[in-house]
């Protein structure tokens, strides 16, 4: 398997000095091998999909696409705060960001109290992308659940800081946006508990909150209505993505079969992360947080080149009126991550089924390899 010396060698050392990581969700686990091989390789495949996506960003049509996407931020930013009745209130704009230390050092923190007006030029608040390259693809964690529902709205009953997600996909082969794909979000509630699986501490394999699938749209892109993810033991608060190309989508408002051409996890900044955490209900969770930096698969998460933290913007100045949230990645649609994806249930008319082929602790890689 390739992987990249000088990322190697970092991992290398900090993996020496730590001691075998436990996750709060079984099959979050790797041996240092399997490890730095795995992130070597995710981290080549992020610089291939780099280079071609540079290769066209200068072209009328990419341009025109940018264009469309600053005018679609700024029109559902102003619809969300019209829909709250809070079009004057202040907020918050996390702006650009500059391997992942550098994304999550201080100088990433740049939110401030700003005043929306008309004079406010769009392009300098929305035109901001996290990146334009592809995420280094990783594992997707062991509670995916296949055949999920296809809407938009995933909160159901659960509650926590309102986020709109707004997702922009793009081809690394032809620079436009993707066609024909679906795109499969979910994370755990406020205080860390996933829906749809059976695991002890978790919704359920009845439970449906925080899952969702939406097709791109004309322009590669799909919202979601969610929440602010909690947290759990030994991971820092993430979201999931997977893109499944060639499925199909049947009558009940499900998928079934295609590949999953792309698996990732979006990150959030850390003052953002502890803003939220000390408000109810995600400070009833008694487990101890985990910190950007301190996250086992932050190291598939983050290159030179790729900021796996979206952009984001505070509807008004309480964060009880929730976030709109914004990140445009590209992938590669010929690509197939089946390996990297198994699924823990299924879910069908009348409730979810356990996956009996389903290994929890052989999800995430080989066994663990020592010295």
């Amino acid at each position: 398997m390739v992987f990249v010396p000088s990322i190697a060698a970092t991992l290398a050392v900090a993996l020496s000095l730590t001691p075998m990581a436990v996750f709060g969700h079984p099959g979050e686990k790797y041996g240092k091998r399997e490890a730095l091989e795995e992130m070597g390789n995710a981290h080549v495949v992020n610089k291939m999909n780099t280079r071609a996506l540079e290769a066209c960003q200068n072209s009328p049509a990419v341009k025109a696409r940018k264009e469309r996407a600053i005018a679609r931020r700024a029109e559902k930013f102003a619809q969300l705060r019209r829909d709250k009745g809070i079009e004057k209130a202040p907020w918050l704009h996390r702006r650009d960001a500059a391997a992942f230390e550098k994304w999550a050092a201080l100088s990433h923190n740049k939110t401030g109290t700003l005043d929306f007006t008309k004079e406010t030029p769009s392009k300098d608040i929305f035109g901001a992308n996290t990146s334009c390259v592809l995420t280094p693809d990783n594992a997707n964690g062991p509670y995916f659940v296949y055949q999920e529902h296809i809407r938009t709205d995933v909160v159901e009953d659960t509650v926590g800081v309102p986020m709109h997600l707004e997702l922009q996909f793009i081809d690394v082969q032809t620079c436009e946006p993707v066609v024909g794909v679906l795109i499969d979000t979910w994370s755990c509630n406020a205080t860390g508990a996933y829906s749809g699986v059976s695991a002890k501490g978790e919704g359920g394999l009845g439970t449906t909150y925080l899952r969702g699938v939406q097709p791109v749209d004309g322009d590669g892109v799909v919202n979601f209505d969610t929440i602010f993810p909690g947290h759990y033991q030994g991971r820092a608060t993430h979201q999931h993505l997977i893109a499944h190309v060639g499925s199909e989508v049947l009558p009940n408002g499900t998928y079934t079969g295609g590949r999953v051409a792309h698996l990732s996890q979006l990150f959030f900044d850390q003052t953002l992360r502890d803003t939220i955490e000390a408000t109810a209900p995600y400070n009833t969770n008694p487990i101890p947080h985990t910190s950007n930096l301190e996250d086992w698969f932050t190291g598939y998460a983050a290159t030179s080149e790729y900021d796996p933290f979206p952009n984001y913007i505070s509807l008004s100045n309480k964060l009880e009126d929730g976030l709109f949230v914004w990140a445009e990645l590209g992938l590669n649609t010929s690509s197939n991550w089946d390996h990297y994806a198994p699924y823990a249930s299924t879910w069908k008319e009348g409730g979810g089924y356990d996956n009996p082929d389903f290994d929890f602790w052989a999800v995430a890689s080989p066994p663990p390899t020592h010295g």
